[in-house]
C-alpha cells in the first residue's frame, strides 16, 4: 500500500502499476510532496490531507501543459541536432573539396615547374604574362576573367554533353543516363529553344553584371592587380563562397517555388524534368538574375577578391551547376542525383549542398528513394542504375 503525502492510504501497487483503491485503474497519479495524491481520473480523495487540489478538468490542463512543455523541449532538441548534423555535413564536403583543389594545384605546379622548366611561382609568372598581353587594361582583364573564360568552360563542358544527348553517342556517356528512358535521344527543337535562352541570358544579363561588377570591385579593393592573392588566402576565399552560395540558392530557390512567382517566373527552368546540362542557365531573367547570379558574385564581393579568385570560383560553379543537371552520374564526378530529383519531384532538395535541405526538412522523400541511395560519387564503370536499380514496381 501507498500514503499520499497527508497518510491516507489511497494507492495499493497491483502488477507492478500503481492503482487508485477508489476506481481501481492506473490512472496515471500526479505526485505531490513525498507521494501520489490525487487520481487524474477520480479527482482528488477522501482524507486527502493535501490542500485543495485541481479539479479534473485542471489536472488535464496541467498534465497537457507538461506535455505541451515536453514535446516543445523535444522539439528544440531535435532542431538543434539537426543544425549540429548540418553543419558536420558543411565542414566534411567544403573541407574535403578543398584539400582535393590543394593537392591537385600543388600537384600540377609540380609537374609544370619540373617538365616544363618553369621557375619561380609559376601561377604568378603566367600572371604577369597575360597583364602585359592586355597592357594592363582593367576592363579587359576584368572581361577576360569573369566572362569570357567561365563561358568557354560552359560550353565546352556542354557542347561534350549536348553531343551525347543528341546523338546517344558516345555510350560510355550516356549508359550513366540517371532518368532511364528519358532525353533518349533529346528533342532537338527543345534543345536549341534552351540554348538560345541560354545565351540572350548571358550575353544581355551575364555580361552587363560583370561590367557592373568591376566598379565595385575597385571601391573594395584592387582585384587587377599584379600580385596574387595567396594560395591559402584563395582557399578561405573559396570555402566562404560556397556557405554565401548555398544560403543564397537555397532561399531565393524557395522563394521562386512560391505559388505566385512559379507560375510567371521559375515554371520556364522546371519544363525539364529530366535535365540536360546546358538546362543549368535556362531561366527566365528574373531568376538567372538572383538565383543564378547574384548566390555567386555577393561572396567575392563581400570580401573584395582578386579576378583570378573570381574567374577560378565562377569556373568551378558553372562546372558543378552542369554536372548537377546533366542527366548523367558520370564515374569519378560529383552526383547529380540531389538536383535531379528536385527536377523529377520539384518540391524537394532545394539547394546546392544539401546542409539547408536537411535543415528545413526538405529533402525528406527524397532520403525514402533509391535516388539517395545511389547519391555518392561513382568509384568504379557500373553505371549505379545496375548496382541499386529503382524498385520494379516504380520501373514500370
Amino acid at each position: 500500500m501507498l500514503f499520499c503525502c497527508g497518510g491516507a492510504g489511497q494507492w495499493h501497487m497491483k502488477s507492478g502499476s500503481i492503482l487508485c483503491v477508489r476506481c481501481e485503474k492506473n490512472a496515471s497519479p500526479l505526485w505531490r510532496g513525498e507521494g501520489p495524491s490525487l487520481c487524474t481520473l477520480c479527482g482528488p480523495l477522501p482524507g486527502n490531507s493535501t490542500k485543495a487540489a485541481p479539479t479534473r478538468g485542471n489536472i488535464s490542463i496541467t498534465k497537457m501543459k507538461g506535455d505541451a512543455a515536453y514535446s516543445t523541449g523535444g522539439s528544440r532538441q531535435k532542431q538543434e541536432g539537426k543544425l549540429w548534423d548540418s553543419m558536420k555535413t558543411t565542414g566534411f564536403i567544403v573541407g574535403t573539396s578543398l584539400l582535393l583543389f590543394a593537392a591537385f594545384r600543388n600537384s600540377l605546379t609540380w609537374h609544370l615547374q619540373k617538365f616544363w622548366g618553369a621557375s619561380g611561382d609559376f601561377w604568378q609568372a603566367q600572371w604577369e604574362k597575360v597583364l602585359h598581353l592586355l597592357g594592363g587594361n582593367e576592363w579587359a582583364i576584368f572581361f577576360l576573367g569573369t566572362a569570357l573564360v567561365p563561358s568557354l568552360v560552359y560550353w565546352c563542358f556542354n557542347g561534350l554533353l549536348m553531343v551525347a544527348d543528341v546523338t546517344g553517342k558516345p555510350t560510355f556517356i550516356t549508359r550513366y543516363r540517371i532518368q532511364l528512358g528519358k532525353n533518349d535521344p533529346v528533342d532537338p527543337a527543345k534543345l536549341r529553344q534552351a540554348v538560345h535562352t541560354v545565351l540572350l541570358n548571358q550575353l544581355f544579363i551575364s555580361l552587363p553584371m560583370m561590367m557592373l561588377m568591376l566598379p565595385i570591385m575597385k571601391w573594395r579593393g584592387q582585384p587587377c592587380s599584379k600580385e596574387l592573392p595567396t594560395f591559402h588566402w584563395f582557399l578561405l576565399e573559396l570555402s566562404i563562397f560556397i556557405l554565401v552560395e548555398e544560403i543564397l540558392f537555397y532561399y531565393s530557390h524557395r522563394l521562386v517555388h512560391h505559388p505566385l512567382l512559379y507560375k510567371r517566373i521559375h515554371k520556364k527552368h522546371h519544363e525539364w524534368t529530366a535535365p540536360v546540362g546546358v538546362v543549368s542557365l535556362y531561366a527566365h531573367p528574373v531568376e538567372h538574375v538572383f538565383s543564378n547570379m547574384l548566390p555567386l558574385l555577393v561572396g567575392p564581393i563581400i570580401l573584395g577578391s582578386h579576378v583570378a579568385s573570381i574567374m577560378v570560383w565562377l569556373c568551378l560553379a558553372i562546372l558543378a551547376t552542369s554536372i548537377s543537371h546533366c542527366g548523367y552520374h558520370l564515374p569519378f564526378l560529383p552526383s547529380p542525383e540531389f538536383h535531379d530529383f528536385h527536377h523529377l519531384k520539384f518540391n524537394q532538395c532545394y539547394g546546392v549542398l544539401g546542409v539547408l535541405d536537411r535543415l528545413h526538412g526538405t529533402d525528406t522523400l527524397f532520403k525514402q528513394t533509391k535516388a539517395y541511395e545511389r547519391h555518392v560519387i561513382l568509384m568504379s564503370l557500373t553505371p549505379l542504375t545496375e548496382t541499386i536499380p529503382d524498385s520494379p514496381k516504380k520501373a514500370k
